[in-house]
C-alpha cells in the first residue's frame, strides 16, 4: 500500500525565503520531503520506489479515494499537517 500526503501550511516558513517551503509526501506510510508545490505521478513513483505497472491513488483528507492518472499532477501544501491528510497508495 503506498501513501503520500500534501500537509497543512508551515506559517514559519515564508515562500520566497531562502530556504523556502517544505513539503511532505506520505507513501505507503514513510514520509519523504519535496521542495516543488508540485508532484507527478512519475515523481510519487520514484519517491516510493512504487512498480510503474501499479496504479497509484490519492486518498483525500474525508477518505475518498481514486486513482491517479499517469499524467496527473497534483498540488501539495508547504509544512507538515496534524489532521487528516492526503495519502497515496497502489491501487
Amino acid at each position: 500500500m503506498a501513501t503520500a500526503a500534501p500537509p497543512a501550511h508551515d506559517a514559519g516558513k515564508k515562500e520566497g525565503s531562502g530556504n523556502g517551503p517544505k513539503y511532505h509526501v506520505d507513501i505507503e506510510g514513510t514520509i519523504y520531503e519535496w521542495d516543488q508545490p508540485t508532484i507527478t505521478v512519475a515523481d510519487i513513483r520514484r519517491l516510493g520506489n512504487l512498480p510503474s505497472d501499479t496504479p497509484v491513488m490519492i486518498i483525500d483528507e474525508d477518505n475518498n479515494q481514486r486513482t491517479l492518472g499517469e499524467d496527473e499532477v497534483v498540488e501539495l501544501k508547504p509544512g507538515l499537517g496534524f489532521s487528516k491528510k492526503v495519502r497515496y497508495q497502489r491501487g
